[in-house]
């Protein structure tokens, strides 16, 4: 794997790491800035608006412009961001910072998924994309704990300023170590060219393959804190270790996820949903023992990441033709599904009333989103041959 890869994957887990960091400074942002923690919840959905218009955007008008610029761009943006909100003198400024963070975060993960899959021949697509994702779950992992204990000793603006920095170090590998065009010589590539292949019916399959897929995890994740306290009994002090189990899970998920990736995709999916629905369904129906909860935390971050690689390497294998607006569709695809299955969840809950109806949720889109993907399966039989990845086998 070239060092250019995982240099991205560095990149990424700054940049993961400030999308989720929030969560956990929320409290000390809301009594330093002197707002409630209602609206200082709102910059986490600044972030995730940024991130939806980021990713498309950036995709579109810089599509003429050397990759290797873009991001350092992106990462130049995202590092000032970072140093300008630690010294934020009101709740406006860092609104504002988190918006424009959240540009650059997206506008460099549009750009660098394409990066990476272009640095390695098609048979190791998986792989690259999984050390890009798992810069983002490593970011759950150690990162955000990290920012939430900085946060906690520190203060909230050591925090951002950590993060700035850590920023700067992904910059400088960037420019050293990511070759020139990331891998790619047409430099005057033309919208309409990557417009194209949005033509292909089954590049949208796929796209809504990633919004159910994504969907099914966060559903239950969402409510996953109330499920562990309220319905299993887990103590309050124990909840940050249960719930770090699923982003052990998740890291193990996108490490084999990328090898299966670049094998048999189709089949990936196929078995992850599945399982992942009969977990939903334990959840639901065995949530007031403990001991099952706890394992059923880490599978669950297994197997809502296991699917990763495969989701990415389908999207950037149909549109081959469109290489950046296919990172900017996987951005946009799966923060769609990440706003959409919280939102859903909670009417649910407040229809039906406890919290374990989250997981019958995930069980709903978990259906569909396996359907989806027997019907591209079925599709790909009958052409013949499997276009969702040249080299692998469905």
């Amino acid at each position: 794997m070239p060092l250019a890869v995982y240099v991205l994957g560095l990149s990424v887990f700054s940049l993961g790491t400030s999308e989720f960091m929030v969560a956990g400074l929320l409290k000390m942002i809301s009594e330093d800035l002197g707002v409630s923690i209602a609206e200082a919840g709102l910059l986490v959905s600044a972030f995730a608006g940024g991130m939806l218009v980021g990713a498309p955007l950036v995709a579109v008008t810089t599509l003429r412009i050397s990759r290797k610029l873009i991001m350092i761009a992106m990462l130049v943006i995202f590092a000032a961001s970072h140093f300008v909100g630690a010294v934020a003198p009101t709740y406006e400024v860092l609104f504002a910072t988190r918006v424009l963070s959240a540009l650059g975060c997206a506008g460099f993960w549009a750009v660098a998924a394409a990066s990476a899959i272009m640095l390695v021949p098609p048979h190791r697509r998986g792989r690259a994309m999984a050390v890009i994702v798992g810069g983002l779950t490593t970011a759950n992992v150690l990162g955000v704990p990290a920012g939430t204990f900085v946060g906690g000793h520190g203060g909230w603006r050591l925090a951002f300023l950590c993060v700035g920095l850590l920023s700067v170090l992904a910059l400088v590998g960037v420019i050293v170590l990511v070759p020139p065009e990331s891998g790619t010589s047409n430099m005057t590539v033309r919208l309409r060219t990557e417009l194209d292949a949005y033509r292909n019916p089954r590049l949208w399959l796929a796209v809504a393959i990633i919004v159910l897929t994504a969907a099914t995890t966060i559903a239950t994740f969402s409510y996953l804190s109330p499920i562990l306290t309220e319905v299993s009994g887990l103590p309050d002090g124990w909840l940050p270790g249960v719930l770090s189990l699923f982003g052990l899970g998740s890291l193990a998920g996108v490490l084999i996820g990328g090898k299966l990736a670049d094998t048999r995709p189709i089949f990936t999916l196929a078995s992850a949903l599945s399982a992942m629905i009969l977990v939903c369904v334990l959840l639901a129906t065995k949530a007031t023992d403990l001991a099952i909860s706890v394992l059923l935390v880490f599978l669950m971050g297994f197997l809502g990441f296991v699917t990763n690689p495969a989701l990415n390497t389908r999207v950037f294998a149909l549109a081959d033709r469109a290489p950046t607006l296919a990172g900017a569709t996987c951005i946009t695809a799966f923060n769609c599904g990440i706003a959409l299955a919280p939102w859903v969840s909670g009417k649910v809950i407040d229809a039906w009333g406890p919290y374990t109806s989250a997981a019958w949720v995930s069980v709903a889109f978990g259906s569909v989103a396996l359907l989806a993907v027997v019907a591209a399966a079925i599709d790909e039989h009958q052409d013949g041959h499997p276009r969702a990845h040249s080299t692998a086998r469905s």
